[in-house]
């Protein structure tokens, strides 16, 4: 029920972080993978672990807000799968922290042209190649920021409860042709994370936030996506599932 054998998946932002735990997860669970990233050299160093494991997986360098690139990451991947992409994980990220009266309109538009641009952006190029026997999903990347919202970064928390709206919006557009969209709201110790974790005052306020008192591990997030990805969550489209420790209840 769970696995993912015979399927294709396309992962943005997968060079590091929660991205390259999901592509790797899902080689594990029998996928070939599209390992994508703006550090095309990050992306192809996760595709060779792939591979050195015994999976399937290819890179691609990849700026998720240029609709060229979306468009031939989108090909490329649907090539893998005999011309067909199952998956596609719009995880793509970056933060630019700052509280809101010292947030530049540059950082503002450059946090939501990444996050919720590039999710749309990239749902668009890979619509043409997205089955519809059942297995097609998009599966997006959000935030507590985006549910609850955030202190010292309100460009991601903007970006990030857009992308829930985007999420629902495109489930009920897909569900005619059984396309399912879903987004993870993970918190998890990564790179993109590095500037909070590193500032005394901004780690000490996440961590207060999280009932488990801890940043999560990226590995412990990935099976969420899995799942997402998998015959175990055929019947579920138009859903947010945090994974974050408690953090949103």
């Amino acid at each position: 029920m769970f696995g993912l054998t015979g399927r294709t998946a396309l992962v943005t932002g997968a060079g590091s972080g929660i991205g390259a735990s999901v592509a790797e997860a899902y080689a594990r669970a029998g996928a070939a993978v599209l390992v994508t990233d703006v550090n095309g050299e990050a992306a192809e160093q996760v595709a060779g672990q792939i591979r050195a494991a015994g999976g399937t997986a290819q890179s691609f360098a990849l700026d998720v807000r240029d609709s060229g690139q979306a468009l031939a990451a989108a090909e490329r991947a649907a090539a893998l799968g005999g011309g067909t992409l199952n998956i596609l994980v719009n995880n793509a990220g970056a933060i630019a922290p700052a509280m809101f009266a010292n947030l530049s309109e540059e950082d503002f538009r450059r946090i939501v042209d990444i996050h919720l641009v590039g999710s749309f952006v990239c749902s668009k190029a890979v619509l043409p190649f997205l089955p519809d026997d059942g297995t097609g999903r998009i599966i997006n990347v959000t935030s507590a920021a985006g549910l609850v919202g955030t202190i010292g970064q309100a460009n991601y928390g903007a970006a990030k409860a857009g992308i829930i709206g985007l999420t629902k919006s495109l489930a009920r557009e897909l569900a005619k042709r059984q396309i399912k969209v879903n987004a993870v709201a993970p918190l998890a110790a990564t790179p993109m994370t590095q500037k909070i974790r590193d500032d005394e005052k901004l780690s000490a306020m996440t961590l207060a936030r999280i009932p488990l008192g801890r940043w999560a591990e990226p590995d412990e997030i990935s099976a969420s996506f899995v799942f997402f990805a998998s015959d175990g969550a055929s019947y579920i489209t138009g859903q947010v599932l945090p994974v974050d420790g408690g953090t949103v209840m």
